[in-house]
């Protein structure tokens, strides 16, 4: 491919530059074989996006090269913040309190899922020092694929929804213990207290930027309509200015994103009729973040010895995963079938992970790489299998409105259907 981009750069010359040329390319192929995807299978587009990703990133690709810098890092990170934003703002705190055994059910599969991949990567022969900041990163599942897994599906109900909450919770807590160990890599910090202190600072400069930005789309709100385009642009532009603010000042962009959609569903608990009017722009930016996934975590080096470890990590998380949220379920409202098809559901991985691992690399020269070495392979293997994952759960679950027998049958030549 570099080849051929070279002989290519000779003789064309585009005003936008060669690697806009590159994406846009990219881009068009991802949106088609995502629609095929859905149209042909059932499957959700993120699929296609992420295959094609992956083809681009294993032809060597030159348009995203690892560790995200400059504008690539700021689009993923506006990307997850607008995700998370969107996913906080389902979250009703008023639920907890009359359901406590969610934010159990919540702390128990976290935890779990901490303690078991990093016992089994332990027993890999991973040292310690990686094998931590790998076990926090397990502990995120994707709220981005499973919001794209439920709207390809048009999935609704209660696994759909506890999973989705849940999700977002073990990202909050995720992006909350990951910044700041992140932080203190470069002093080799160890100890409880060395890493109490660097968690509330990361909480709470992030709770003062998601609180700034629920305060003043409240405020807007008071004079303009929440289905109004302009409104829409007002919420992606305070977004991104949000997140440069938090990451500047040592918050972390994502979780005051989500922080800040919470706080808003406090204040204003019916304002989600306006992401139907982002449209396309919101869609470009998820599709992009999924791609640019994709295409770094493609890059890593994979062999044998990793892809060892790499399945005895995803193993381990999904295990824990299950028996977390099963013993969390007593009291929760929910049957045992319904947990397991909550924790299977929340397999995915993606871009909060990979923006976690370029905030390890970054901090660290020499545990970086072998963090990334590991991470990136399972970060795209859980993007693909665990997006797949989610929907037969979703399906299983009976929680989809879109049955796969009617998907084959409306895919059959002569119809006309439109995913």
């Amino acid at each position: 491919m570099n080849d051929i981009l070279t002989i290519w750069s000779e003789w064309i010359k585009p005003s936008a530059g060669l690697p806009t040329v590159q994406w846009s390319i990219l881009l068009a192929l991802a949106a088609a074989s995502g629609h095929l995807v859905n149209r042909y299978t059932g499957l959700p587009k993120v699929i296609g996006y992420s295959v094609i990703g992956a083809f681009a990133g294993l032809a060597g690709f030159t348009g995203a090269v690892w560790p995200l810098k400059g504008t690539g890092l700021f689009l993923l990170e506006l990307g997850v913040a607008v995700v998370l934003f969107e996913a906080g703002g389902r979250i009703p705190l008023r639920w907890f309190r009359h359901n406590p055994m969610v934010l159990v059910q919540s702390l128990a599969e976290s935890a779990f899922t901490f303690l078991a991949v990093h016992w089994v990567l332990g027993q890999m022969g991973v040292r310690a020092t990686v094998a931590e900041p790998l076990a926090l990163l397990a502990m995120a599942a994707s709220p981005a694929v499973l919001a794209r897994v439920a709207i390809d599906t048009r999935a609704a109900g209660p696994v759909t929804d506890r999973a989705l909450v849940l999700s977002t919770l073990s990202t909050l807590y995720a992006l909350t213990i990951c910044s700041a160990r992140a932080g203190m890599m470069p002093r080799f910090e160890t100890g409880l207290a060395n890493t109490l202190y660097p968690v509330l600072v990361v909480l709470g400069l992030s709770v003062v930027v998601g609180a700034v930005l629920a305060l003043t789309l409240r405020t807007a709100l008071r004079v303009m309509s929440p289905t109004s385009e302009n409104t829409a642009i007002l919420l992606l532009a305070l977004i991104a200015a949000s997140s440069a603010l938090a990451a500047n000042y040592g918050g972390s962009a994502p979780l005051s994103a989500l922080l800040g959609g919470m706080l808003l569903k406090q204040l204003n608990p019916r304002p989600w009729s306006w992401p139907r009017q982002m449209g396309t722009a919101s869609s470009m930016l998820t599709m992009l973040m999924f791609v640019l996934v994709s295409v770094v975590a493609a890059q890593a080096n994979w062999n044998k010895p990793v892809a060892g470890v790499v399945m005895a990590l995803i193993a381990a998380r999904m295990l824990a995963k299950v028996a977390g949220v099963g013993l969390g379920n007593v009291g929760s409202g929910a049957s045992w079938k319904q947990a397991l098809w909550v924790s299977l559901a929340m397999s995915p991985m993606s871009s909060v992970a990979l923006l976690l691992v370029s905030q390890y690399v970054a901090a660290s020269s020499a545990l970086g790489p072998e963090i990334a070495g590991i991470a990136l392979p399972t970060i795209l293997t859980m993007e693909i299998l665990g997006a797949i994952l989610a929907t037969v759960a979703i399906y299983r679950a009976g929680e989809s409105s879109r049955p796969w027998e009617l998907l084959r049958r409306n895919t059959q030549p002569g119809t006309l259907n439109e995913s």
